[in-house]
């Protein structure tokens, strides 16, 4: 299965107005949040993700009524080089051309390094690194031919810091600011950036589920477990907004970050000023 769905693409109206984008794993949190955003800018958009499809069908027509863009639903799997190329040659088929790149697509899974299971360390780089990889490579081609292009890699404050009990995760963000590097100094030239965001702790349904958990696990209440846990690196002492993230990509994908490449954006809340 590959196309559950897609709507004819439009005009769409704002600065990003023609450009069609792809946000791997789309369907939920940050990467909806990010694909919204772009598209309130006229960007027509390729969803990806997992979900209940009823589900993902109401988001596709409700981006595509409220923004007036095309919008596709693509189920490709991130941990398959072969379903990502797929992915990017179907876009460019339908829409004529791939923009924008977003690699937002990521998976966590927390234990002591020696006891972390190898399947798990493999699942997580497949998808938060390789994944990202693929996506690049397929993309980096037809945007090579146009001259242009925008890739931004959704990253972390974990690309930047360490945090215990997160090795996958750590080593993938890591991994995922370098290979930024790379590609932007790659293909600067051709009128392509390469650019990282880097997010602390952002409001999604999961890190609200996250907050519910800890405070039942820990006895405390919800207030206790946002503050003294979850944004105790934050000097901010809040959440990010998607679309706050969604605004950062937004802008690196504008005209006015024409010559912002290679570089890593942290929305952190401070995390990393220490």
């Amino acid at each position: 299965m590959n196309i559950v769905q897609s709507l004819p693409a439009k005009a769409g109206s704002g600065e990003l107005a023609g450009r069609a984008a792809i946000v791997t794993g789309s369907t939920s949190g940050i990467g909806l949040g990010i694909a919204r955003v772009l598209a309130s800018r006229g960007a027509a958009i390729v969803l990806n993700g997992f979900g209940p499809v009823d589900a993902i069908m109401k988001e596709v027509n409700a981006i595509s009524a409220e923004f007036g863009v095309g919008v596709r639903y693509d189920d490709a799997d991130m941990s398959k080089p072969d379903d990502i190329a797929r992915m990017i040659a179907a876009a460019e088929d339908h829409f004529g051309a791939v923009d924008i790149l977003v690699n937002n697509a990521g998976i966590q899974y927390v234990a002591p390094i020696d006891e972390f299971p190898p399947e798990k360390w493999d699942q997580v780089i497949a998808i938060n690194l390789s994944g990202a990889f693929h996506a690049m490579r397929a993309a980096a081609r037809g945007m090579k031919s146009r001259g242009s292009g925008r890739i931004v890699n959704i990253a972390s404050a974990h690309g930047l810091v360490g945090s215990p009990f997160k090795s996958a995760y750590t080593a993938a963000k890591h991994g995922l600011i370098g290979l930024t590097k790379v590609a932007a100094l790659e293909l600067a030239e051709q009128g392509i950036t390469v650019n990282a965001v880097c997010p602390g702790y952002v409001w999604t349904p999961l890190v609200e589920k996250q907050i519910d958990d800890q405070a039942r696990s820990h006895g405390i209440p919800r207030e206790q477990v946002v503050r003294d846990v979850l944004l105790k690196k934050q000097p901010n002492k809040r959440f990010s907004t998607v679309e706050e993230i969604g605004g950062v990509v937004a802008f690196l994908c504008s005209k006015d970050a024409a010559s912002i490449t290679g570089t890593s954006i942290s929305v952190d809340g401070g995390w990393t000023a220490e």
